[in-house]
């Protein structure tokens, strides 16, 4: 199990220089051959995958000197319309410091390994965009658990785990 954790936090981590720095993009850069092609997860797929609560969870920002944050945290994924969203139920915390100061978003999902595999090879890499749209956040509320307000993201790409 640690193996497998070991191996989502060294993907999340190859993404984030791309936060830290306008160029080069190391969301869509930081591998060059995609060896998990076959197991990216998006739309639907993906949404179900997150919302089954199993495999294992990232969330990435970068810190107000430019080092990394990355937080390991369970969310939930809702569907408005054609666009998919992030629920991210995050107490007060670096990650949210981090937001308010402006940092962006990159989450993580790696489904858990087939029988037969060493290590994940199915998910999704993603890009988050902070929704600030009030009628959008008022429909997205609508599926939070009463008394919970969390934070949303849309996601704005999806790559496979590398």
């Amino acid at each position: 199990m640690k193996k497998f954790f070991l191996f989502a936090l060294i993907l999340c981590m190859a993404a984030l220089p791309a936060l830290a720095e306008a160029e080069p993009d190391a969301v869509t850069s930081a591998s060059v051959a995609d060896f998990y092609a076959d197991g990216m997860l998006e739309g639907d797929d993906l949404m179900n995958a997150i919302n089954a609560y199993t495999g294992f969870y990232a969330v990435a920002s970068v810190n107000p000197d430019g080092t990394p944050n990355l937080g390991f945290y369970i969310y939930g994924c809702v569907k408005v319309e054609e666009s998919y969203y992030l629920q991210l139920g995050l107490s007060p915390n670096q990650t949210t410091a981090n937001v308010d100061a402006g940092s962006e978003l990159v989450a993580m999902y790696a489904a858990l390994p087939a029988e037969d595999a060493t290590y994940p090879t199915s998910g999704a890499r993603m890009t988050l965009k902070k929704v600030e749209d009030e009628d959008l956040l008022a429909t997205l509320l609508e599926s939070a658990p009463q008394g919970f307000t969390p934070m949303y993201y849309e996601i704005t790409a999806v790559r496979s785990l590398g």
